[in-house]
């Protein structure tokens, strides 16, 4: 299913994602004590380690869409030491190369994203899926964006709700909405929306703040942004950025934690208390 293209004119492509960042940022500070969708303070109660424990007793499989991405690769490492799962599959348009032995026992799929009716067995006998994937507009053009961060994800969701995932698991972006004026906050909004169409057993939406990573991927832009809010994060942690591995590892803390919510919206709070378990959990 297409999304209509959207008319988004601000300016250069440049200052067009520069405004949107500055959106993003002062969204972030007025919704600064906003923990989405549940009472952090309950699941802070909650014995992490035992809930893992029983958790991989129950012997669950999971996927992860966009596993040569930033996000996706954190996710992978961090799963693999956590030992959640009797098996890992990567869906992917590639087969990717890993050196590192704990790798050995992933399972991948090869997939064509404009074909995936095609490959719907890829996505068959997973409990939980995980989506990372996405692009930019700088690098694949407005109708590429829109097909990735939209089409692609979407219909990958279908066909996991199809083939038996009962979790999904999406990242999306701080600011997602489906009304915005900015394309790329417009497009995650949307795609949230009708994945919650799809009446997953449990769906959860993450919307981290400015990932504070190291890419490979030159992004100028985002580069300069980081620049600016890199002093503040500082002062204010939860509000405009978040460490990758925050990301991934909130992802994984969530999936084990039983909740009331259906559908939950982990704002970049909550994105960072969760991760931030994983960090006291280990001392």
């Amino acid at each position: 299913m297409l999304m209509c293209k959207t008319c988004f004119k601000a300016g250069s492509a440049r200052s067009g994602v520069f405004a949107c960042l500055m959106f993003v940022f002062c969204s972030s500070f007025l919704r600064f004590h906003n923990v989405a969708g549940f009472s952090f303070s309950v699941r802070m109660t909650q014995d992490l380690q035992t809930l893992k424990e029983n958790y991989k007793a129950k012997n669950k499989t999971c996927f992860i869409l966009g596993a040569s991405g930033e996000t996706g690769k954190v996710l992978l490492k961090e799963l693999l030491q956590s030992q959640l799962f009797s098996r890992i599959t990567l869906i992917g348009r590639r087969k990717l190369t890993f050196e590192d032995e704990a790798y050995t026992n992933v399972v991948q799929e090869v997939v064509d994203f404009e074909k995936l009716d095609d490959f719907a067995s890829a996505f068959e006998g997973h409990d939980v899926g995980f989506c990372c994937l996405g692009t930019t507009k700088a690098k694949a053009g407005e109708e590429g964006f829109i097909r990735v961060d939209h089409d692609y994800v979407l219909k990958s969701a279908e066909l996991a709700k199809a083939g038996g995932c009962s979790h999904f698991n999406l990242e999306s972006s701080k600011g997602a909405e489906k009304t915005s004026n900015f394309l790329y906050l417009k497009v995650k909004g949307q795609v949230e929306a009708d994945i919650e169409a799809l009446d997953f057993v449990r769906y959860s939406i993450f919307r981290p703040a400015m990932l504070l990573v190291d890419r490979k991927e030159s992004r100028p832009t985002e580069w300069m942004a980081r620049k600016f809010l890199s002093p503040l994060s500082h002062l204010f942690p939860t509000a405009i950025t978040i460490p990758i591995n925050f990301v991934a590892r909130a992802m994984i803390n969530n999936a084990v934690i039983d909740v009331d919510n259906k559908v939950e919206i982990l704002e970049n709070k909550a994105i960072y208390n969760l991760g931030q378990l994983w960090e006291n959990e280990t001392k």
